[in-house]
């Protein structure tokens, strides 16, 4: 689990430095644009942005809001399976740690025990460790074309909406992004003591936002803007699950 959350934070910075350096970003994307991101990935979403702007008198943060939600829709299924399997993650530590302190010889057998005994742990509650980095390979194209489609797209980069200029950074957003993500990160750890006690991920608690806020200072606001509509429906989304799942540990715990 350590692991995973050095791999989310390696990711962050490492997507930071990718869209500070691609040397296409000031070439204009249009549908002459030749390339296999260009035409499959910027393009696509340019036009989308572009389509629904046009359907809003031209309001290109709206666009950008309502396309937020369309790839979160898309991606709730994948997300609804990455919250369940973090929670089994969760939940199955003590059963975790007690396998390791059971086979802590490191002779080959004993591994290979404690690898079969875990294997059959992580199937028997659904727990799958792998499933929280999935959505974060998923997204990273997506935020990155979304980067492109504003910055190579005059119309969305020289846009306004509410009070900041959607191609420039803002001051106000990363505050609005980092206080979304630390809500989100909060709602997934209630209802779960083995996390909410865990030291590693209170600091990441803590740390995720203040980092997701510095990396809204420095990128374009259209980028905070989609941060912060993805956080309110990943929010909403984790209060919708975990409700019924809080509901059924209570009533397995009356039991």
């Amino acid at each position: 689990m350590r692991n995973k959350k050095i791999f989310i934070l390696a990711a962050l910075i490492g997507l930071v430095f990718l869209l500070s350096g691609c040397t296409q970003v000031n070439e204009p994307i249009t549908a002459q644009s030749t390339g296999f991101w260009n035409k499959f990935f910027v393009y696509p979403m340019s036009s989308l942005i572009t389509y629904f702007a046009e359907l809003f008198g031209t309001n290109y943060g709206l666009a950008i809001v309502i396309v937020t939600v369309i790839i979160r829709l898309v991606l709730l299924p994948l997300n609804v399976k990455q919250i369940k399997s973090s929670r089994a993650m969760q939940e199955i530590q003590p059963e975790l740690k007690a396998l390791q302190e059971k086979y802590k010889s490191k002779d080959a057998n004993t591994q290979q025990k404690l690898q079969e005994e875990t294997l059959a742990l992580f199937q028997k509650h659904g727990a799958n460790p792998l499933a929280g980095c999935l959505p974060i390979f998923i997204q990273m194209p997506i935020f990155i074309a979304m980067y492109h489609a504003i910055m190579r797209t005059s119309a969305i980069k020289e846009g306004s909406f509410l009070w900041f200029q959607l191609g420039t950074p803002d001051y106000i957003l990363p505050f609005i992004v980092a206080g979304a993500t630390y809500l989100q990160q909060r709602l997934m750890m209630a209802g779960s003591p083995a996390t909410a006690n865990n030291p590693q991920f209170k600091v990441m608690l803590y740390v995720m936002p203040i980092m997701i806020g510095i990396f809204a200072f420095i990128l374009p606001s259209a980028l905070a803007l989609y941060w912060v509509v993805g956080n309110i429906f990943m929010v909403a989304q984790t209060i919708f699950i975990n409700k019924p799942m809080m509901k059924d540990a209570s009533t397995g715990g009356d039991e």
